[in-house]
């Protein structure tokens, strides 16, 4: 039987061609009024998923390889 893709998560996290898994930074949705500009710019850039939870996601990402 196949295996079905957890859509939160592909809305979520997405895998480079190398495999590594990129995910977006917290803390950046709103209430923006009270952030420095210098922690603004740091919720921008991506960040990538640790080595103990890439496998946790990779099970709920069956076919994105």
């Amino acid at each position: 039987m196949k295996q079905k893709t957890k859509k939160a998560a592909a809305k979520r996290f997405k895998i480079t061609k190398k495999g590594k898994i990129i995910r977006m930074r917290q803390m950046a949705g709103h209430l923006k009024l009270n952030k420095s500009k210098s922690a603004k710019s740091r919720y921008k850039r991506i960040g990538f998923v640790s080595k103990p939870e890439k496998k946790k996601i990779e099970g709920l990402l069956p076919y994105a390889s």
